[in-house]
């Protein structure tokens, strides 16, 4: 929960939160800021210290990602995720649903994550907001406790039909992509990239053909 800024929007709306650092320092900052909410010092990877059914919901933000870093030889960050999820999961009422925004480090990671929750019992998926964007794009992790909901629309997407056709078109190009999840300067993916920006900037560009991006052979 950090020193508490979110939960200052949670009591605007009328809800009541406990919120949970493992930094000593950032819930001191929110004692200081006089927060509505209760602070807990806790580490999310020993899990969720709650009675089953305590909670209607949780949020969480730029959080989960530290769960896969092994800041000690103890730490199992598969161990680790499974912990806080699996107590999460008892912790949340049924029916309630939780939103944890993240910033993987790259796709395997994403897949960590992701598959920790669905072991625990929870049942989503992930939304991403503004997916061709660079510095816009954002990771949610939209979970579910014992039904099924409608995951929601991630912002700055398109109609339906190119959402999954853009699916598509990034599952059969992950290879062409390095470890940070950015396509390889120069290749096919990163110059299709490049002119769709320059569209949506307005700018004219040439039609994409099966020629964009091939190498050239060298001439003598």
């Amino acid at each position: 929960c950090g020193s508490g800024l979110s939960g200052d929007y949670i009591s605007e709306e009328g809800h009541y939160w406990i919120g949970m650092d493992i930094s000593s320092a950032m819930l001191d900052v929110a004692v200081e800021r006089e927060v509505e909410g209760d602070l807990l010092l806790a580490d999310v990877g020993h899990g969720i210290p709650f009675r089953p059914g305590t909670f209607d919901g949780c949020i969480s933000i730029s959080a989960v990602q530290w769960l896969c870093n092994a800041d000690k030889k103890s730490h199992s960050p598969p161990k680790r995720l499974y912990r806080f999820f699996s107590t999460l999961y008892t912790a949340l009422a049924r029916g309630s649903r939780a939103v944890l925004q993240l910033y993987p480090e790259n796709s395997e990671q994403l897949e960590l994550i992701t598959a920790q929750a669905m072991r625990a019992g929870f049942t989503g998926g992930m939304v991403v907001d503004y997916p061709n964007s660079a510095k816009a794009k954002k990771f949610f992790l939209c979970l579910f406790v014992g039904t099924s909901g409608t995951l929601p629309k991630g912002l700055g997407t398109e109609c339906a039909a190119e959402e999954m056709h853009q699916a598509k078109f990034t599952n059969e190009r992950a290879r062409f992509r390095n470890a940070k999840g950015k396509s390889v300067k120069k290749s096919r993916d990163w110059i299709l990239e490049k002119k769709e920006r320059r569209r949506r900037q307005g700018r004219e560009v040439r039609a994409d053909t099966k020629y964009t991006g091939r190498k050239r052979r060298p001439r003598f």
